[in-house]
């Protein structure tokens, strides 16, 4: 099961967390959800280029949502003085009719980020960079920041062929069934002149412990 499934979706409740955190009864858990879907749309879309991973949405009232966005780029987010952010949160107002406030975590090592990695592979590729080029060139950038393995997927029409077909790229080990394992899995398509490719990737980052682990360690230690 683990060779098939998200590799995320998977170990969530496990050492994964939920991208969108709260609670709502079956009459609004639809429009909030589509809520959710379209706030991560069009900060995605806006800001395509900044290096944006992830989106986590928090909700405590229903007259406000705090987002929180991942970045490699938080000063093209955040704007001059601030410029940016402020347009962002406005527009995002208006889209949902409550107050939004507006996080930013900085990504250190974009190079350890699957996403971003896949997102870089797909640029290239638009940019008609060849495919093996940028798959090994993302390969050993992420190998060299410490990963414990990567592996890149890449299926469409590679190189501009008349056959659809998969290609993909490994290095180091990829254990995706061992639930302790901190897999990152990240897609993203590049919309070439000859058809779209798919890019996927995992990268193994080492052991993470569970939840409920980390929480009886630190139960543990203050005992001590």
């Amino acid at each position: 099961m683990g060779q098939k499934v998200n590799p995320i979706s998977f170990r969530i409740g496990f050492n994964k967390e939920w991208s969108s955190q709260w609670y709502a009864n079956k009459k609004d858990f639809g429009d909030l959800l589509l809520e959710d879907d379209k706030l991560r749309r069009y900060i995605k879309k806006k800001f395509y280029h900044t290096g944006i991973s992830k989106i986590m949405i928090f909700r405590r009232t229903p007259e406000k949502v705090r987002i929180k966005i991942f970045t490699a780029r938080p000063g093209l987010v955040v704007g001059r003085r601030g410029a940016a952010i402020d347009s962002l949160r406005e527009e995002l107002r208006k889209l949902v009719n409550r107050e939004v406030i507006i996080d930013i975590s900085d990504i250190k090592t974009p190079e350890l980020n699957a996403q971003l990695v896949a997102e870089n592979v797909a640029n290239q590729l638009c940019r008609r960079i060849s495919f093996r080029r940028a798959v090994k060139r993302s390969i050993g950038d992420t190998m060299s920041r410490g990963a414990g393995g990567v592996k890149i997927q890449v299926a469409g029409r590679l190189g501009g062929r008349e056959m659809c077909r998969t290609e993909s790229y490994k290095k180091g080990k990829i254990p995706l069934q061992t639930l302790r394992a901190d897999i990152d899995y990240g897609f993203a398509e590049a919309f070439t002149s000859y058809g779209t490719i798919g890019v996927k990737t995992w990268i193994y980052l080492g052991e993470k412990l569970s939840v409920r682990e980390e929480l009886s360690n630190g139960s543990n230690a203050k005992k001590s």
